[in-house]
């Protein structure tokens, strides 16, 4: 059973994101992996306050968490916290721009020459507002620095290697004691990779990178909301020495449709009809979302702005609760030009009215009424 995010970080449901931020702050601290070496509890809470921060600390997350508890939190982007390195990329702002998992604990974790995470990168996707009726596979071009070909990702030209870092000789962090205190930080010359590239690579200029186009496919889900950012992890910048690679992060941005809207799972089409179509009844036709025309039949004495649904015809709920429905909302239109001879009839059906007060007009006249006495 899913732990409670609230009691993970010992806080009230109604707690404020500053107290939330404070108790996930506490929590890291009191289990940092460095203050609890080979402690496999201590390892398990430090991840499990990470992922509940990440839900907490996000207003949109924790509405629907609230609202559905973990089954909200399906198809949003939610980090897979398996590894130090993921908490301290994500986290490390909170204390600071990251300086106390640098400094008060030496370095932190995928930091400096062991491991180091690659880049994540972030893209925008245009997505038709039919497609997201049935999902589309969509394919984009992609520019990522791989590891160069020519050095093969050491930064050292060709027949040369990178050699120890004279100010730390190769530890890639230097130590400052401070009365009791010994802080241990990133080596400022070679920036934690223990070695220094004394002849960098003609084609990369040292980085050990390259700008290296590519092609991705991305599949849409079926259902998804224009704003959703889907997470591709992986598909980032390769890592340092053997790293994982960061993420991919895509913004989905909808068109809007010339006849449809979304209302959640639900679309509305507005329908014109007439007057006489309003109180006699008829049969429209009506376009769906799939392409097809339905025929849909308008009671008589359908008022202006009504709804009438069409069960199933709707998009796809995005966690898998069926499908919204097709709203097809009736907009009775008054004529603005007439001949004499409509003139004439309606001017025939306006004498008739006066005679047979309709029930709404009664209600209404017998409030005035009552109002002014």
């Amino acid at each position: 059973m899913q732990e409670d995010y609230y009691q993970v970080l010992g806080v009230d449901r109604n707690a404020p994101a500053e107290e939330i931020k404070k108790a996930y702050r506490g929590m890291a601290l009191k289990y940092h992996p460095d203050r609890n070496p080979n402690n496999k509890e201590a390892e398990q809470i430090f991840k499990r306050a990470a992922e509940a921060y990440d839900v907490l600390s996000d207003p949109e997350k924790r509405r629907r968490y609230d609202l559905y508890g973990a089954e909200g939190l399906k198809g949003t982007e939610t980090r897979g916290y398996n590894t130090f390195e993921d908490i301290f990329e994500a986290f490390g702002d909170i204390f600071g721009g990251g300086s106390i998992f640098e400094d008060f604990f030496g370095g932190g974790r995928g930091r400096g020459r062991a491991q180091r995470r690659g880049a994540s990168l972030k893209c925008d996707i245009d997505v038709d507002f039919r497609d997201i009726a049935t999902g589309v596979e969509k394919k984009i071009e992609l520019t990522r620095k791989e590891v160069c070909e020519v050095c093969r990702g050491t930064g050292a030209r060709e027949g040369t290697s990178p050699v120890m870092c004279p100010h730390c000789r190769g530890r890639g962090e230097v130590q400052q004691s401070q009365g009791f205190f010994t802080l241990r930080t990133t080596c400022p010359k070679c920036r934690g990779d223990g070695k220094i590239i004394e002849s960098p690579c003609i084609r990369c200029g040292g980085s050990g990178r390259y700008p290296k186009k590519s092609v991705i496919s991305i599949q849409i889900p079926a259902g998804v909301e224009d704003g959703t950012r889907l997470r591709l992890t992986g598909q980032g910048e390769p890592g340092d020495n053997g790293a994982p690679s960061g993420d991919l992060y895509c913004d989905i941005h909808v068109k809007p449709h010339p006849i449809f809207k979304r209302q959640g799972d639900d679309v509305l089409c507005e329908v014109p009809i007439t007057f006489a179509q309003a109180a006699l009844g008829c049969t429209v036709d009506v376009p769906t979302l799939t392409g097809t025309i339905i025929q849909v039949k308008i009671p008589r004495g359908t008022q202006n702005n009504e709804t009438i649904p069409i069960r199933g015809e709707g998009f796809p709920n995005l966690y898998g609760y069926g499908k919204g429905n097709l709203l097809i909302q009736v907009v009775v239109e008054v004529p603005t030009k007439m001949t004499a001879r409509q003139e004439e009839l309606l001017r025939e059906f306006a004498e008739l009215e006066k005679k047979n007060v309709s029930p709404q007009q009664k209600k209404f006249f017998e409030k005035m009424k009552n109002f002014f006495i």
